[in-house]
């Protein structure tokens, strides 16, 4: 059954560095990503944008990309039609809440002093979860979560970034993302899957962490650009996994790599 559709994250996937299109890992200059996108949308594939960014923030980048829809906040919103139609899925959030409480993250960073703080330049404009960035272990934060009385939230690692977003932490800075237990990107393929009326093996799924890994119960085939690697734990949940694919090359080469996978093969000209 031939793919109609390609799910894929943006930042440290479908994009380089500083959230290029049109840089490799090593900041070098390549066009082949938007070969790839151009041949993509040539043969009719479906596009849709999965990633924590905002609705906003995914709409304008839907419109830049040529993406049919985006899923935002990783997982908490399904956007299709330009962004003119959508659906907030709130998952576990009681319908008591309408927001996460502003003094209940305020206590979760206090329990991880100069390991954790408020991801200030990403909060604008979020409607359901809650970024933060730093180290630590997100098994013992959901724990806490629940002992506080909100074992309706769980933390979600969504993967490494810049260490000059956190210079003086003694390790590598990861993103995470406060949600409603049943948000996942997963999920949200599962839905966006079932409104297009399509089947999982018509779909594949790009990504480099483990909150991109949870989309491959959803599709055919998980592709994971090389730089996924990095993550330890990702590494951990792989072996739970019999529909993923590593590929060799980092970022933008590992994504064109993965979308050409799935593109018509040429046939030869007639002799």
């Amino acid at each position: 059954m031939s793919v109609r559709v390609v799910y894929t994250d943006l930042d440290g996937t479908m994009v380089g560095p500083h959230g290029c299109f049109f840089r490799s890992e090593d900041h070098s200059v390549t066009l082949d990503p938007a070969h790839a996108l151009i041949d993509l949308h040539r043969a009719g594939i479906a596009l849709v944008l999965v990633s924590g960014r905002t609705r906003p923030q995914l709409t304008e980048a839907a419109s830049i990309f040529g993406a049919d829809g985006f899923i935002a906040e990783l997982g908490a919103i399904v956007g299709w039609d330009h962004g003119h139609s959508s659906q907030i899925l709130r998952g576990a959030m009681p319908e008591t809440f309408d927001r996460i409480p502003d003094e209940l993250v305020t206590a979760l960073v206090a329990q991880y002093p100069g390991r954790l703080e408020a991801h200030r330049s990403w909060i604008r404009g979020r409607e359901i979860d809650i970024m933060l960035r730093g180290n630590i272990d997100v098994v013992a934060a959901d724990a806490w979560l629940a002992a506080e009385g909100y074992g309706w939230l769980t933390m979600r690692d969504n993967g490494i970034i810049a260490r000059a977003t956190m210079p003086d932490l003694d390790d590598v800075p990861h993103v995470y993302h406060l949600v409603p237990d049943g948000v996942s990107k997963g999920a949200a393929v599962a839905f966006d899957l079932a409104r297009r009326g399509l089947r999982p093996e018509q779909a594949i799924a790009i990504g480099d962490s483990a909150s991109d890994l949870v989309m491959a119960d959803h599709v055919g085939r998980m592709h994971l650009v090389a730089n996924a690697l990095h993550h330890t734990d990702l590494i951990d949940l792989l072996p739970g996994y019999d529909n993923v694919i590593v590929e060799d090359g980092t970022l933008g080469a590992g994504w064109v790599s993965a979308v050409r996978s799935v593109l018509p093969t040429p046939r030869p000209a007639a002799v």
